[in-house]
């Protein structure tokens, strides 16, 4: 059995203090130190190459093994940026999207295809993570298991929050919503 964990990054810095590639702020070095802190070991650490993603891995407390090219979870025309904070049944909307588009299958294969050459570098027992962005998570997580009752996942994935994912070697059995302490958000 192998752990997947997949995250959002942690908060950025606003305004003109925000840089390019949305540098953290204070705020979200504390949320993820905090994160950091649950997890537990990591054998591989996988990034976007987005600044905010390296910087929320390694203010968890871990060093990154590989920043990769990440497609978005945003289709255009299709899923607009953010839309997923709008529906009021988020996953089961993924869920419809995902029968009905192939643009947005393409995106979480994509996804799916990644999660699955991190789990193919790690062995048996062994743990990775991947930071990833908000709308990245969701869509490859419904596509991951599509016969999931997702009645009670909630909301889609603030800063920090994600899933593990239980992987047996062929395909994914379990998943473990994980959703990040709130009292240290802005």
């Amino acid at each position: 059995m192998r752990r997947l964990e997949i995250r959002r990054h942690a908060m950025t810095k606003k305004g003109p203090a925000r840089g390019r590639g949305s540098h953290l702020s204070a705020a979200g070095v504390a949320l993820a130190r905090e994160v950091g802190s649950t997890l537990g070991p990591m054998d591989l650490v996988v990034t976007s190459r987005s600044p905010r993603t390296i910087e929320t891995a390694v203010a968890m407390g871990y060093a990154v093994d590989d920043a990769v090219d990440m497609v978005s979870g945003y289709v255009p025309g299709v899923i607009v940026h953010h839309d997923q904070w709008t529906w009021p049944r988020p996953y089961e909307t993924y869920a419809e999207l995902l029968a009905d588009s192939p643009a947005v299958t393409e995106a979480a294969r994509s996804h799916l295809d990644l999660w699955m050459r991190v789990l193919d570098s790690v062995g048996d027992g062994a743990g990775a993570l991947i930071v990833s962005h908000g709308g990245s998570i969701e869509l490859p997580l419904v596509a991951a298991l599509p016969d999931v009752d997702r009645s009670a996942w909630g909301p889609p994935f603030a800063h920090c929050d994600g899933a593990r994912l239980d992987f047996d070697g062929s395909s994914f059995t379990a998943v473990h919503l994980r959703r990040a302490p709130t009292g240290l958000t802005p």
